[in-house]
């Protein structure tokens, strides 16, 4: 064993206290959170505004303070990128995390300041590594490199000093030196632009390194195996780097690649999923594999959480730690070190553990469909394709759904685009078990499919490998932090993939 995992294996044993003290305390460990994060902000301009100069008590900082969502920030951030300072945090801020969806054309840009490298991104990865090296101290993963899979980078044009990037460029660009002796591909070739030749230049430049370690979005890392795969001839990933030990991944669920993952690698290795948003570092898991994500409460963010059922009322209601209920759907509200205050995150999350307190991402607060009182959310359907291609043999590599509205042809139900890596031997089949698996993880779903009344049988399209990626590159989304939405409470997104899909059936386009 090289002598270097024992030695991180001491340190990730001093290191453990901390982490001991934020997961035994957390409700005093986010009281503490808070009154930093006032007290540093209480002579900006929101902190004046607000009063943080009186605000003594969580309770006093919610009646103060309303929920944001990106909008109601925007004015202050758009002012920070032009060159002013002390707008929403009191030290300056220079690099932003540009955040982009796939259902529009509109990007955020998350102020990132040191505090917000330092103590959350950074401190948060380095418990995950303290918690892996708990778990496997005989890891010989820092005797190799880390493949890290991530964003482009741009300069500003209105302000030379203001930088943004994907999260993963900005936090790549300001990584200690010795950080980038441990990681995978150069800096010039991780922080391309152009996705497809940066995908070229990191499979050329990995295959003859000695990769302990992957991150990045499930879907972009599977297209990089595959093209190593094709460009060395091997049959598995573990034939290139047999020192491959661990997967880090986030953004999507795993569920639906974890057996592609394990067919293309070709031997055992562990896979740990990580909540790391641009807005913070969040939670990860403490052991790979167990079930949810312990949650960090002690990397500058407070939080709180609002029952999906209060989103889009006037004056939303939010519970602390101390009051969530297990399973219930919860949008988290997040004042940073950033200069996020009490910002709605978009996503959903769900408590399985409060003691400590784990957590599993749900889905996202506009992605869901609920045209019928349906109420369905990322994580049922995650679920039920992954049950359904257990019965029928079938691997997917990714999905969106949509409703299908009532007309005179007849009632409504939901319309499915699915790639599959591998087909299913029947589709019909697969559509059934699709259908029979949601109806026994949504009470909802399956009451409205009762006889048919209400919802009829899903519509399901089999797609092309490499639609998806191909919709992508035609919306000029093409890249790491991009992805197609799987669930939507519309037909926008699923009629504008069925229109690329016919017109290559009709040899409109190629």
């Amino acid at each position: 064993m090289p002598l270097l995992s024992p030695a991180i294996s001491s340190l990730a044993r001093m290191r453990q206290w901390r982490i001991d003290g934020w997961r035994s305390h957390p409700l005093d460990t986010q009281r503490e959170v808070l009154q930093n994060l006032v007290s540093s902000a209480q002579y900006t301009e929101f902190g004046r505004k607000y009063g943080f100069n009186r605000l003594y008590n969580i309770r006093d900082f919610k009646k103060a303070v309303p929920i944001h969502e990106y909008n109601d920030l925007k004015s202050y951030i758009e002012r920070c990128m032009n060159g002013e300072q002390n707008l929403l945090w009191n030290s300056p801020i220079a690099w932003f995390a540009k955040s982009s969806g796939t259902s529009g054309d509109k990007s955020k840009f998350i102020p990132i300041s040191e505090e917000s490298l330092e103590d959350c991104h950074y401190k948060a990865a380095k418990d995950v590594l303290t918690m892996y090296y708990l778990f496997n101290p005989d890891s010989t993963m820092l005797t190799g490199k880390g493949l890290v899979l991530g964003g482009s980078h741009n300069i500003h044009a209105v302000n030379e000093e203001a930088q943004f990037g994907d999260l993963s460029a900005v936090l790549l660009q300001n990584s200690p030196f010795w950080g980038h002796w441990l990681r995978t591909p150069e800096l010039s070739i991780a922080l391309m632009d152009d996705w497809e030749t940066k995908l070229e230049k990191i499979a050329a430049q990995t295959i003859s390194e000695n990769v302990t370690s992957i991150s990045g979005v499930p879907t972009w890392t599977l297209v990089l195996l595959k093209r190593i795969l094709e460009l060395t001839g091997r049959k598995t990933i573990a034939e290139v780097w047999p020192g491959l030990e661990l997967y880090m991944h986030g953004g999507v669920s795993f569920t639906p690649y974890k057996e592609q993952f394990q067919q293309i690698i070709g031997k055992h290795i562990n896979y740990l999923e990580t909540y790391n948003a641009s807005e913070g570092f969040f939670g990860a898991q403490q052991i790979p594999g167990d079930e949810g994500m312990l949650l960090f409460t002690d990397h500058g963010i407070f939080m709180e959480f609002m029952p999906v059922s209060e989103y889009g009322k006037a004056d939303p209601r939010t519970i602390g730690l101390k009051d969530v209920e297990l399973y219930a759907n919860y949008a988290p509200v997040i004042s940073t070190n950033g200069g996020l205050w009490r910002y709605l995150l978009g996503d959903t999350i769900q408590f399985i553990s409060k003691d400590p307190f784990k957590i599993i991402v749900s889905g996202r607060i506009r992605h869901f469909i609920n045209a019928f009182g349906e109420e369905v959310i990322i994580d049922n359907t995650d679920k039920a394709i992954s049950m359904a291609c257990m019965d029928t043999g079938a691997i997917v590599n990714d999905y969106t759904a949509a409703p299908i509205y009532f007309s005179d042809e007849g009632n409504g139900g939901h319309e499915w685009l699915i790639e599959f890596e591998k087909p299913p031997y029947n589709l019909e089949a697969f559509t059934t078990i699709l259908d029979a698996s949601l109806k026994s993880i949504n009470s909802d779903y399956e009451a409205k499919r009762h006889k048919d009344i209400a919802l009829r049988m899903p519509v399901v399209h089999a797609l092309p490998k490499g639609f998806f990626v191909e919709w992508l590159h035609h919306k000029g989304k093409l890249g790491g932090q991009h992805k197609v939405p799987r669930l939507s409470n519309d037909r926008k997104i699923l009629e504008d993939l069925l229109l690329l899909y016919n017109q290559k059936q009709q040899g409109v386009i190629s």
